[in-house]
């Protein structure tokens, strides 16, 4: 059934759902930033910065303003914009939020499901969309998986509708803290392992980074009352993979050039895209200490973006450390 759904964020992963839920027949509305000039979208119905190549339905209402009252609101913005956007706009009650974003927020170490809900409690029940889904592959159909999870049964079937296509499967699950984490965190040791392409050090090193990233994600994911079957899913396992190796994966890029040399700010200097992993791994080593959830690799990557210590230093202190059973 056709929905009135609210897309806010233009970038490019919120210009690739609103191209898909505006090609499963829904009425959909894009909030566009005026510095993102919603005008030349309208016009052109593309973004070549941020999604060559990848054109937007005819159907798709690109404006400056929101509607209160949709079905659906799908909040595509960065992690660190959320609490100001989920505040901005109010939608009615009835209206799901999906959150299309993944961070956690530094201050308050709080899930962008949990920033939404804190910030407009009037509203509906909350979903949170995440999985191995790149934009530009979404954009141009390509075949992508993944999931829907919230607290409410029904309005995690209800984004599954809305975003179900041939080329795009959903999943629902209740474990909506284990979802947002595994989506959140994986960000942090893609940035390891981009590190490990910069050096050089081959697929076993990278193996081994992802494999025991998954498992602090893990781990902190079951502290803080995950399911400890949602990391070995899409969200979990899934979007790791897909993070650390895709060349579309802008955290991965972020650790390939620390590695090479370039500072922080340079690389972050010469990218319209936000790489999420780099806010995220301030509040994963809070939420680690606070939880006290050993977790050495997103630690070391800490040291690396905020304490001065080189991408070098950091995998050989890693490497050099105490000897351990695996699950240890």
């Amino acid at each position: 059934m056709p929905m009135n759904i609210q897309v806010v964020g233009a970038g490019g992963w919120g210009l690739a759902l609103t191209r898909r839920l505006a090609l499963n027949g829904h009425a959909v509305r894009l909030w566009c930033r005026e510095e993102d000039n919603p005008d030349a979208l309208r016009d052109t119905r593309e973004s070549p910065a941020l999604l060559p190549g990848v054109r937007l339905p005819d159907s798709v209402d690109v404006v400056r303003d929101i509607t209160p009252d949709v079905d659906l609101a799908v909040y595509a913005v960065p992690s660190h914009i959320m609490r100001h956007a989920s505040g901005a706009f109010r939608f009615s009650p009835r209206t799901v939020r999906v959150s299309v974003a993944k961070g956690i927020e530094n201050d308050t170490l709080l899930r962008m499901s949990e920033v939404i809900a804190q910030v407009a409690p009037d509203g509906g029940p909350v979903v949170a969309l995440s999985g191995p889904t790149h934009a530009e592959e979404v954009g141009r159909d390509l075949p992508a998986s993944i999931v829907a999870a919230g607290t409410d049964p029904d309005a995690c079937d209800l984004v599954q509708n809305a975003f179900f296509a041939p080329n795009f499967r959903v999943y629902t699950s209740p474990d909506i803290i284990g979802v947002e984490l595994g989506g959140s965190l994986k960000n942090v040791i893609a940035i390891a392992a981009g590190a490990c392409d910069g050096f050089a050090l081959g697929d076993n090193a990278k193996a081994a980074m992802m494999t025991r990233g998954l498992a602090e994600i893990a781990r902190l994911g079951i502290t803080c009352g995950a399911d400890p079957l949602t990391f070995s899913g899409l969200s979990g396992m899934g979007d790791l993979i897909v993070t650390c190796a895709s060349h579309h994966s802008r955290n991965r890029r972020v650790g390939e050039l620390l590695a090479k040399g370039q500072t922080l700010d340079e690389i972050l200097g010469g990218s319209p895209m936000v790489a999420e992993g780099v806010r995220t791994t301030k509040s994963a080593k809070a939420l680690a200490e606070k939880m006290g959830v050993d977790m050495p690799l997103s630690n070391a990557v800490h040291a690396v973006l905020f304490e001065g210590a080189s991408a070098r230093e950091a995998l050989t202190g890693l490497m050099l450390r105490e000897a351990r059973p695996e699950r240890g």
